[in-house]
């Protein structure tokens, strides 16, 4: 093991060198010839670490014209902590693993700032285009970027796999805040995952202000894509759990297709649509929507499929919905319904900003028992409320019950990790 310190004349001659279990640790200053972790490859016992200064002064990247600032390819267990990168409007990403014929597999980004990428839509914080799995996308800021995170390519080409993406606050985007392409077929590559998988958005803060695109350019929050039709992936899910949506001011909080767990998220839209569940390249096939706390102008929930398709299996219990109308498309049960202007009836603050917003049911509202998920399919965390609570379905929302002050208040901030 190696532990240097560098700073910005020295670090990328040492970067070109870094094997298993080396750490580069980053002196404060401008660092302005971008970081290339190309053919760099630590070992599941001995990852590689590029870290900055976890507190005071910074290790910041400022853009260059035509690079991308990080440029991942066929690089393997390595940590990117405590960064910030400034796009400076420039048309370029911040960190992007690219090349069609090439991977990145076991990264964890964590505590990385990313500003100043928003000169238009196709500009993106974290990117993929080529197959990567195992990221763990942790504690990162993205302010006003053009795409927050963008995983996989457009046409479906290249999977991201079993991937966490956990506490990270991402703001104020032109287009998503998140999105997660469909999948083709995904092809069989050393040390990718054959058995099933899960890519895990869990704790996250989603919102989008005024700036967001309008009219054909107008984007969700998050949009999740379908796993491969057959073969490997096929049954792959997406869990979604814990996260706080707020405001889109042109389109809904969340779409998806394929196969979703959405549980004990707080979402608020005071514009429009909260959940559609649609196709998009394929199809829903399995659906949960489970003790989420909704407050929507528009829909709450839309299932929609086309005629031609088989029905999706689905299953929407222990919400509460106060949307105008609540759920559409689909029959459900044992949840909380009303329409939007309601919401001040059940709710604590549904109409306050952040930090006041307050999605606690009313004291008034009388626990009773919902129906609890099967124990043949159960999902991570799902016994655990958004607080990180024992839930044990007793009330419907994403909280564990009535009245009681949450642990952290919903706003446009990171949410602080559970103890």
């Amino acid at each position: 093991t190696l532990v240097n310190t560098v700073n910005p004349e020295t670090y990328l001659t040492k970067v070109r060198t870094l094997g298993p279990g080396d750490e580069l640790h980053l002196a404060p200053g401008e660092y302005l010839h971008g970081l290339p972790i190309q053919f760099i490859n630590g070992t599941a016992a001995a990852h590689i670490v590029i870290a900055g200064p976890a507190t005071g002064a910074i290790a910041e990247f400022p853009a260059r014209a035509g690079h991308n600032t990080v440029s991942l390819r066929d690089a393997s267990y390595v940590v990117l902590r405590n960064l910030t990168l400034d796009g400076q409007g420039l048309p370029v990403d911040a960190v992007k693993a690219e090349g069609d014929a090439h991977w990145a597999h076991h990264i964890t980004l964590e505590n990385l700032t990313i500003v100043g990428h928003g000169a238009n839509q196709q500009i993106v914080g974290i990117s993929t285009k080529c197959p990567a799995w195992n990221w763990l996308v942790r504690r990162n800021v993205i302010k006003g970027a053009g795409t927050g995170m963008y995983f996989g390519n457009s046409d479906g080409s290249a999977p991201f796999v079993a991937g966490v993406i956990e506490y990270n606050l991402v703001t104020d985007t032109l287009g998503y805040n998140l999105q997660i392409k469909h999948q083709l077929a995904r092809p069989e590559l050393a040390g990718m995952p054959a058995a099933p998988q899960a890519t895990i958005i869990r704790h996250n803060v989603f919102s989008k202000g005024e700036n967001s695109s309008r009219g054909e350019s107008a984007r969700p929050n998050v949009l999740v894509g379908h796993w491969p039709l057959r073969g490997l992936g096929k049954d792959d899910r997406y869990l979604v759990h814990s996260n706080f949506f707020y405001q889109n001011p042109s389109e809904s909080l969340f779409q998806g297709e394929g196969n979703i767990a959405l549980y004990h998220n707080l979402m608020v839209n005071d514009n429009g649509d909260a959940v559609r569940i649609q196709p998009h390249h394929d199809r829903p096939r399995n659906i949960q929507i489970l003790f989420n706390t909704v407050v929507a102008r528009g829909a709450g929930v839309t299932m929609l499929r086309r005629s031609k398709d088989p029905m999706p299996q689905v299953r929407i219990t222990g919400n509460v919905m106060m949307a105008t109308p609540p759920i559409v498309g689909h029959t459900h049960r044992e949840n909380l319904t009303d329409d939007y202007l309601a919401a001040v009836r059940y709710l604590a603050a549904p109409r306050a900003p952040p930090p006041s917003l307050d999605l606690h049911l009313r004291k008034t509202e009388q626990p009773r028992p919902f129906d609890a998920l099967e124990q043949q399919n159960p999902l991570p965390n799902f016994e655990q409320d958004f607080d990180g609570l024992a839930h044990q379905g007793i009330t419907a929302g994403a909280y564990r019950s009535p009245g009681v002050n949450s642990t952290w208040s919903p706003q446009l901030m990171p949410k602080p990790e559970l103890p």
